[in-house]
């Protein structure tokens, strides 16, 4: 079993995230919603279905994905992508492509989850602990 699975993951600490929302071209109100909420994030899989869900007292989202395989999806702050994420031992990576193409790498341990947030020259890190 992966040591995610089963798991739940609480923000601890975010560095730079709203240089990474401006980057993004997210607006002000939705910047200062984002740089407040300490959103709680879990990974499932049943069978090859990935499903990720972030949950926050401002919005709940949800991913469903196969591995490798492109899908749509419109990220919290409203935008429309195409994501394939990939999976290497316990780092999820995923690729954002979108007016603005961004990569988002998410490695999991026991304790904690790290993840990194990549918009151009720009990159945010938020560290999650385990609950």
């Amino acid at each position: 079993m992966a040591c995610w699975e089963g798991k739940k993951y609480k923000l601890d600490k975010s560095e730079n995230f709203d240089e990474y929302m401006k980057e993004l071209g997210v607006g002000m109100v939705l910047r200062k919603m984002g740089n407040t909420v300490t959103p709680t994030v879990e990974l499932k899989k049943e069978g090859d279905m990935y499903t990720f869900t972030t949950t926050s007292t401002f919005k709940t989202s949800s991913i469903s994905f196969k591995l490798g395989e492109e899908f749509d999806e419109e990220t919290l702050d409203g935008r429309k992508v195409k994501s394939v994420c990939t999976m290497e031992g316990n780092t999820l990576t995923q690729e954002q492509k979108g007016d603005k193409p961004s990569t988002i790498v998410r490695e999991f341990s026991d304790s904690e989850l790290i993840t990194t947030l990549t918009i151009g020259d720009v990159k945010s890190v938020r560290v999650y602990k385990a609950i």
